[in-house]
């Protein structure tokens, strides 16, 4: 599949990320694990859990995830280490040439607690002040509704109804294979209307 070229731009990699969480908001609650892998080589992946800062949890939340905050206290990593460890891999696998795009379902979520974690403890955030949202991308490109952007539908039609396990990681696999199925309509569309 060819791309559409423009000058001064730079190349973009897509990274999938999800997050578990113990709770809404990075200012009230914790960021417990991270998982990330190149949207378009998803075998490139990053996993990583994270010490309590607060030590508040929602409880429904924490039974989601399967994450306790009691272990993580003594197993996860200290989350100033933990972020410069994601940014680390980020160098890694992101050409010097490439531009990283934040990429998730329902990704002001994500995010707001991976950009919040970034600034706390490294007073920078590799992936700039933006996100592109699967959920708004697939309306976009689709027409469909708010409601019709869920994984439920988006799993029955790019997955084969398979459901995320909340396992951060394999989320963001899940979530980066839909991600390309999207993307490579969006681009048969556009690359169809492009003049010859």
């Amino acid at each position: 599949m060819t791309h559409v070229a423009y000058p001064g731009i730079q190349r973009e990699a897509y990274i999938s990320i999800d997050v578990e969480t113990s709770g809404p908001n990075p200012s009230d609650y914790d960021l417990l694990s991270i998982g990330a892998c190149l949207a378009e080589d998803m075998d490139q992946g990053f996993y990583i859990e994270l010490q309590p800062v607060t030590g508040n949890a929602i409880p429904g939340t924490l039974a989601i995830s399967g994450l306790s905050l009691a272990e993580l206290a003594e197993t996860g990593v200290p989350p100033a280490t933990a972020m410069a460890r994601f940014e680390l891999w980020l160098h890694e696998v992101v050409p010097q040439t490439h531009r990283p795009i934040f990429v998730a379902l329902n990704a002001p979520f994500d995010w707001m607690f991976v950009s919040d974690y970034f600034h706390r403890f490294l007073r920078r955030n590799p992936f700039g002040h933006s996100a592109l949202d699967i959920k708004a991308f697939y309306m976009g490109l689709v027409g469909a509704n708010w409601a019709q952007t869920s994984m439920r539908y988006l799993s029955a039609r790019y997955l084969g109804g398979r459901k995320l396990t909340h396992n951060a990681l394999q989320d963001a696999r899940d979530q980066a294979e839909v991600f390309c199925h999207i993307l490579q309509e969006a681009r048969s569309r556009f690359e169809s209307d492009v003049p010859e």
